[in-house]
């Protein structure tokens, strides 16, 4: 059976039927090279918001804002881990900038004079000092990602004329233009924006939530949420080659079953985000292609609550590592898709990188001891939450949790919070017991414990974790990296992963994989830091 006839099969029709979605329109019989352009992918969730810097956007929101709007800098690509290209942390290509140059404390960027929005607006220096202002003052994640590479300040973005943007450095940090390649300072219409934009809402955030107002490769032409994304190529983008996709279908499929069936009958294009158990099945079925890549700078993790009892005290945090049923998370959850990141050897020196394994391995006696020290003998009462989104992983892990703090006498209520609400339930940092993964878009040890474990009201730092001493470490390392202070470096990094695994406010589990399953004849895949797809990139034979 080929692709073209697949709804005219009941079989097939009864696992359409069976996401609670309508077969897209593109999918009936239509002509070969259009099929060619279109990619259907299929996840088990979507955006809440289609602009990054909204309230509480959550992780597929980033990849609409990744292909809709661009930034003045891109990365070059270099050979994976594994066997696809990979993201080069520490070289740059162009994107809205034809050119770059970073002086001592400024660098200096040259539009492209041809880019143009999606309606045909010119693209000017003065959209894209709007669009940094707005994201150093929104708030939130988006303004405290600007921070972490010290973009803090509106008067620091200089519109020179319509074609010359300067970015003005507060101080010497090696974080700063990397910090620019990042989703979050994409290039928005600024005009377009204003005139939907109230005096509630002088950024526009209502309006760009539903719309999609960038110059980027693609656009936005229909979102149901919870449903299905439609997007469409933007002809007149200079950002970069032409993609070869025209369209792209992005449908929600809460079942990773359904999923599975999809792809397997060659009725979806791609998918991510597929229980392990599933992709490993697929893998030896060998019939997809199939592509794991680890997290760069990035882990699961249990986060604990240091500002509420029980999770105040250290013994009991380091009574729940013990008690973490670890290998069997990784074998029964994960299907060794991961990298462990529990066990390390007693005599193991610290590493000056992130992520590495802790020492804590499961030990129920020393959790049972540790808890009658801490005062908790009988156990306590608490919640684990998670986010739905990803409950193909998370739910299972959750209940193997949930089973082992039971013997300690801990009697844990699993708490299933939707993917739409859990960026926005995560920063209010009230949970008790959590499970999220953090991958630091930076591949630095320095970043990642900047945005975890610094004091700053850090938006990832859920767990409410504040010290001193951290805090200078962390500052410490950054400095020393912004000046080649290669041995205070190595010193604050070392102590500040030490400090991290005494306090145990959160609790590495592993690193995981980004698995992707996909068609044969789908090609151009690439990693990126924010482990979404690239719709510029890919090709469809």
């Amino acid at each position: 059976m080929n692709r073209r006839d697949f709804l005219k099969t009941a079989s097939t029709a009864a696992v359409v039927a069976g996401t609670g979605v309508a077969a897209p329109a593109i999918l009936s019989p239509a002509r070969a090279d259009a099929r060619k352009e279109t990619l259907l992918v299929v996840s088990e969730s979507g955006p809440n918001n289609l602009d990054i810097q909204g309230v509480g956007t959550n992780v597929p929101g980033y990849e609409v804002s990744w292909n809709c709007y661009d930034r003045l800098i891109g990365h070059e690509m270099k050979e994976g881990p594994g066997v696809v290209p990979y993201y080069d942390r520490d070289k740059f290509k162009p994107e809205l900038a034809e050119d770059m140059t970073v002086g001592d404390m400024s660098a200096t960027f040259k539009l492209r004079k041809d880019a143009v929005f999606q309606d045909g607006t010119p693209v000017t220096a003065a959209d894209v000092k709007w669009s940094l202002d707005r994201a150093v003052s929104v708030g939130g994640f988006p303004t405290f990602q600007m921070k972490a590479g010290s973009l803090e300040k509106p008067e620091q973005f200089v519109a020179v004329d319509d074609h010359t943007f300067r970015v003005d450095f507060l101080r010497k940090d090696r974080l700063t233009v990397p910090d620019l390649a990042v989703i979050v300072p994409g290039i928005l219409n600024s005009q377009l924006v204003k005139k939907n934009a109230t005096e509630a809402d002088p950024w526009g955030l209502e309006y760009t939530k539903q719309n999609t107002a960038g110059s980027g490769a693609f656009k936005v032409i229909k979102w149901t949420a919870g449903t299905e994304v439609v997007l469409e190529r933007n002809e007149n983008w200079k950002g970069g080659p032409l993609p070869a996709l025209r369209r792209v279908i992005w449908r929600m499929v809460p079942s990773a079953g359904n999923r599975r069936a999809l792809l397997e009958r060659g009725d979806a294009d791609l998918s991510y985000d597929l229980p392990s158990k599933d992709f490993a099945e697929m893998k030896s079925a060998g019939k997809l292609k199939l592509v794991s890549t680890p997290y760069s700078n990035g882990i699961q993790y249990i986060g604990m609550n240091v500002n509420k009892p029980p999770f105040d005290n250290p013994k009991v945090r380091q009574a729940i590592a013990y008690a973490i049923p670890y290998q069997k998370i990784i074998d029964a959850v994960m299907f060794g898709l991961a990298k462990p990141m529990f066990g390390a050897p007693a005599d193991a020196a610290t590493e000056v990188a992130w992520p590495q394994p802790h020492k804590f391995n499961t030990d129920m006696a020393k959790a049972k001891a540790l808890l009658a020290e801490a005062g908790y003998e009988n156990g306590f009462e608490t919640t684990i939450s998670f986010d739905l989104g990803f409950a193909g992983v998370n739910e299972p892990l959750c209940i193997l949790l949930q089973e082992s703090l039971a013997q300690l006498g801990i009697k844990a209520t699993i708490n299933k919070i939707p993917g739409a609400n859990w960026r926005t339930e995560l920063n209010k940092k009230e949970m008790p017991l959590y499970t999220n993964v953090f991958s630091g878009w930076l591949d630095y040890p320095e970043y990642f414990f900047f945005w975890c474990y610094h004091g700053q009201n850090s938006v990832f730092n859920t767990m409410g974790y504040k010290s001193a001493a951290m805090d200078a470490l962390i500052d410490g390392a950054r400095n020393a990296a912004a000046t080649g202070d290669a041995a205070t470096y190595e010193t604050d990094v070392k102590g500040f992963v030490d400090l991290a695994f005494t306090d145990v406010p959160r609790i590495p589990l592993y690193q995981p994989y980004v698995n992707v399953a996909m068609q044969p004849n789908i090609g151009g895949y690439q990693y990126w830091f924010h482990r979404r797809l690239d719709y510029r990139a890919l090709t469809k034979a």
